[in-house]
């Protein structure tokens, strides 16, 4: 059964949301725009790549001054909201648990390599993540499917050998592209019913470890080591 899990950052293991959605705001406010918060906010989980073009339209984040846009937001997260946020609760403990059952982890994030070093430090999990797949690994962020495709290429399984855990709907969609059935966070800020597509919904890490003989991950496990 499933033997490996595909682990989102942003929401999941940390409480980074919010933050980048400021930080969008603020690198556009840089270059002159004027973009709403929760405009922005909504579409957390979507790589620059998705969500530039449906904030601002004629934009990208690979050309001219969108790609400054999408630098400067880069260089927000880094430097200046990245280092102080919190980890979502249970986060490390529930990372550990799924170490101590032999499963294989792997990070799937939309962010670059240089954002996904200082938020696993943040989350306080650097040290117990080894395999890691990130914007550069994909040639398009979630919601399309390829950042979970790279994680099954490197963990060398088939989709219904993982599970991933995630709190946007982008995580689940992109999944669902890629055959993976997710388990759900709230603590992201996304709602049941955005979060509808998933296999089980909990408030967060501790949640899930607090349920997680019963969860869709420890019943896979039971079947698989009874």
């Amino acid at each position: 059964m499933v033997q490996g899990v595909i682990l989102d950052v942003d929401g999941t293991l940390i409480l980074s949301n919010d933050a980048h959605a400021q930080a969008w705001v603020d690198a556009y406010a840089a270059y002159g725009y004027e973009v709403s918060f929760a405009k922005v906010r909504s579409l957390i989980g979507m790589g620059g790549d998705q969500l530039m073009p449906q904030v601002t339209p004629g934009l990208t984040k690979d050309e001219g001054e969108g790609k400054a846009i999408s630098e400067r937001r880069k260089e927000l997260m880094i430097n200046r909201y990245g280092p102080t946020l919190p980890p979502t609760k249970g986060a490390r403990q529930l990372i550990q648990r799924m170490k101590d059952d032999g499963l294989q982890l792997i990070i799937a994030s939309s962010a670059t390599s240089q954002e996904l070093e200082v938020l696993l430090k943040s989350a306080s999990v650097d040290d117990l993540i080894d395999e890691v797949t990130s914007s550069s690994d994909a040639e398009a962020s979630k919601p399309a499917p390829d950042i979970v495709e790279a994680a099954l290429g490197k963990l060398q399984m088939q989709p219904d050998q993982v599970l991933m855990l995630g709190d946007t709907p982008y995580d689940i969609q992109s999944a669902d592209a890629a055959g993976v059935g997710v388990i759900a966070v709230r603590c992201g800020g996304f709602d049941d019913t955005a979060l509808a597509g998933a296999k089980a919904i909990y408030d967060d890490p501790a949640d899930l470890l607090a349920h997680y003989a019963d969860s869709p991950l420890g019943k896979s496990i039971e079947l698989t080591h009874p």
